[in-house]
């Protein structure tokens, strides 16, 4: 019956554990969607010159 219980517990720790990591990332990825992002560069109309 104990062996049932640490493979239980087992389980239930690495449920919770990518519940976790799972709510740490969507939280990340929200808080990057309000960040205002860099603009690309600016067309200057000139040709890029290149070696």
């Amino acid at each position: 019956m104990t062996n049932k219980l640490k493979i239980a517990g087992a389980i239930g720790s690495a449920a919770i554990a990518a519940a976790l990591l799972y709510a740490g990332k969507r939280s990340t990825e929200k808080a990057d969607a309000n960040k205002p992002k860099q603009p690309g560069p600016i067309p200057s109309g000139e040709k890029p010159e290149t070696d």
